[in-house]
């Protein structure tokens, strides 16, 4: 009654190669963690070429008003049922507001930067959104909000 026992062992060159990997990407982390190794950065810095202070203005039949919160002149008004867009990147930022306890009244600034994105930020908040990474339709539907370029004092 003697049975045949086959050990199966795992094949050692995939075990060290997978170990080599691991061990790999631990060193590099930790090179970049400390410094050793600079980390890369996504966003270039750029400079601002145009700013604009907003103020957002829920109305009761659901259109919401733009306006320029230095002075409070009528920058725009979006009409009920339309700029989906433009509503819910306003609806994330107002709900960030909540969390902080802050009302609606600090403007936001839509900002053209000279590499050619454009941002909304909330200096509230510390929160800003790269709006060309949207696609060129929605950041259509911000960049037509700035003035244009002679228009500014």
């Amino acid at each position: 009654m003697s049975e045949s026992v086959r050990h199966h062992s795992f094949p050692r060159g995939a075990l060290l190669g997978a170990a080599t990997l691991v061990g790999f990407a631990l060193v590099s982390a930790t090179a970049v963690r400390v410094g050793v190794i600079g980390s890369p950065t996504l966003i270039p810095p750029a400079t601002p070429i145009l700013s604009r202070e907003l103020r957002f203005e829920d109305w009761p039949d659901g259109a919401v008003a733009i306006h320029e919160a230095r002075d409070g002149s009528m920058v725009d008004v979006l009409p009920p049922g339309t700029n989906g867009f433009v509503r819910g990147v306003l609806r994330g930022l107002a709900r960030e507001r909540k969390r902080h306890e802050v009302g609606q009244q600090p403007p936001f600034r839509l900002t053209l930067w000279d590499d050619g994105r454009l941002s909304l930020e909330d200096a509230t908040t510390g929160r800003r959104i790269e709006l060309e990474a949207f696609g060129p339709t929605n950041l259509a539907a911000f960049s037509r909000l700035l003035p244009a370029r002679g228009e500014m004092p």
